[in-house]
């Protein structure tokens, strides 16, 4: 997460600079960016939809198997 808080402020700078010096940035428009965004968000979208989807199922306990709790209770 700290490399992505880098990456977004040099970003800044840089446009920053670019503004400042009144140079056309090199970067694409808005709208790719946007979907570009889309692109992301959907790869990241399906792995976790179908997680939810198909999530295995625990398996259930085979109650015959299983001998009955102990008594706590103590004779006399």
């Amino acid at each position: 997460m700290k490399s992505y808080a880098i990456s977004l402020g040099i970003g800044l700078m840089v446009g920053v600079i670019y503004a400042l010096l009144k140079f056309k940035s090199p970067a694409p428009p808005v709208i790719a960016l946007v979907g570009l965004f889309g692109m992301l968000a959907g790869e990241q979208l399906v792995p976790l939809v179908t997680q939810l989807i198909w999530k295995p199922v625990p398996a259930a306990s085979d109650s015959s198997t299983t001998s009955p709790p102990a008594s706590s209770d103590k004779a006399p």
